[in-house]
């Protein structure tokens, strides 16, 4: 069985970059038919119904997705059999999206049609035993103005020369008070990574020029949770005409004379004048075979990695006012990680009652802290980081544990597609497969995680328009 149509678009994924692909081709008056091997949309950013989730098929979601949960309080068989998870949404780790409404995906979603509302959030700083907010005052902002002048004025050239400049580096020239404190922070939030030896500097200052130049939050998170960016992405797709496949696994990709005619789904051949790809680039050769592409190619996909992290929902029954809707960041000196100190960020932005997240008289606080893709498998390390997350959300809240219905901590060792550091180079959209484009936070877009998803969707919609 074949099927076919001229000027068809195939998507191999329903995370952020395939959804946002299938919405704006759609949109542009592209046939587009999207598969997906889940039950249900969003990729990694995934959002869980919680009362309809059981046990079983939630470890088994968190294993296809390089996760499990390491600990729980109480044992997570108990939070199943009470039901404690009933009437919460959960995503599968810790998202936020960097600049809020004002960001990449904000804009992105506009232009696609899609309206989302958000909740937004600065960020404060905890201290032992004590905290502030905002982070940056403005008596800072006053002091900081000639460098923010300074970055919101530099053009692409000049981020290309701090591209092979680490915020090492970086600290090391201008760090001073406030400013060392900053530089230590928000390139490890942006990229994930807590090696400052390894970050770009210019991919971490594209990521903040964006936010200035729109004047956006620093972080914002969708009412509802992720799931309802991605159910607006699909009503966009199908009211084009899209079709959406769930429960689809594509077996291969299907290539003649280096160029991309189809995929192949449970046996059947659909005929597509473009495929795009959307899942991790790691994995792209498990679809097809690698006798189509250069052995350096091969190799260099295989060889990138992703980024890791321990994260920690909360479920409270009380929380202080002053914290509804804001964000802290931390940082633990001599943490036993790449990198030495390790950052996390604990957010009362999923607090907020009208997040929509939590059932009544109940809040949920998400959490996490970084950590590499080898130490999120170390039950010894993440033993270590989740006192580091406790003790922090006890800053906060003294004595929060006498107010606990229950805690998850899930670990993932592949959050980012591809950590955005200096060694590990992400691939270009285009492959080198006529009709073979790659999507997702893996690629070579601006930004990081789901901006640099729905980034790539732009910049591949940008560039089949003009073709």
């Amino acid at each position: 069985m074949t099927i076919k149509d001229k000027n068809k678009i195939g998507i191999i994924g329903a995370g952020f970059g395939g959804l946002t692909t299938g919405a704006l081709l759609s949109k542009q008056g592209f046939t587009v038919e999207i598969f997906e091997k889940e039950k249900i949309l969003g990729g990694r950013a995934l959002s869980l119904n919680g009362t309809n989730l059981t046990l079983d098929n939630y470890k088994k979601i968190l294993s296809r997705f390089s996760m499990n949960i390491p600990f729980s309080d109480p044992p997570l068989e108990e939070i199943f059999n009470n039901e404690m998870l009933k009437g919460f949404t959960i995503d599968l780790g810790f998202h936020s999206i960097e600049g809020g409404a004002l960001s990449n995906v904000g804009r992105v979603l506009l232009d696609a049609g899609v309206k989302v509302d958000m909740v937004e959030s600065k960020l404060g700083f905890i201290k032992e035993n004590s905290f502030y907010f905002p982070l940056i005052s403005k008596k800072d902002k006053l002091r900081f103005l000639p460098h923010i002048l300074l970055l919101v004025l530099s053009g692409e050239s000049t981020m290309k020369k701090l591209d092979e400049v680490s915020i090492a580096d970086m600290i090391k020239r201008y760090g001073k008070g406030k400013m060392k404190l900053i530089l230590e922070l928000l390139p490890r939030v942006t990229t994930t990574v807590n090696n400052l030896g390894k970050i770009s500097t210019g991919e971490a200052f594209r990521a903040s020029q964006s936010n200035l130049r729109r004047g956006s939050s620093p972080v914002g998170y969708p009412k509802k949770g992720l799931i309802s960016i991605s159910n607006a992405l699909a009503d966009t797709i199908r009211k084009n005409n899209g079709k959406i496949h769930l429960n689809s696994y594509v077996k291969q990709i299907i290539i003649e004379n280096r160029k991309t005619k189809g995929v192949i789904v449970d046996d059947k051949n659909h005929f597509f004048d473009i495929v795009v790809y959307n899942g991790l680039v790691q994995n792209l050769f498990q679809i097809v075979d690698e006798k189509y592409f250069q052995s350096s190619y091969v190799a260099h996909l295989k060889s990138l990695y992703g980024t890791g992290s321990l994260c920690a929902y909360y479920s409270l029954e009380k929380v202080k006012p002053e914290l509804f809707g804001k964000s802290f960041l931390f940082i633990e000196r001599d943490a036993g990680v790449d990198g030495k100190d390790a950052v996390g960020m604990i957010e009362f932005v999923t607090a907020v009652p009208e997040s929509g997240l939590a059932p009544k008289s109940n809040y949920l606080v998400q959490s996490y802290i970084i950590c590499t893709p080898s130490e999120a498998k170390s039950k010894e390390t993440l033993q270590g980081l989740r006192v580091m997350l406790d003790k922090n959300l006890e800053y906060l809240l003294p004595n929060y544990h006498s107010f606990l219905n229950w805690a998850i901590y899930p670990a993932v060792w592949h959050l980012d597609g591809v950590a955005k550091t200096i060694d590990n180079i992400k691939p270009e959209i285009q492959t080198p497969i006529e009709g073979l484009y790659l999507v997702g936070d893996g690629v070579h877009s601006p930004g990081i995680g789901v901006n640099c998803a729905v980034n790539s969707a732009s910049q591949l919609v940008e560039l089949l328009t003009k073709k």
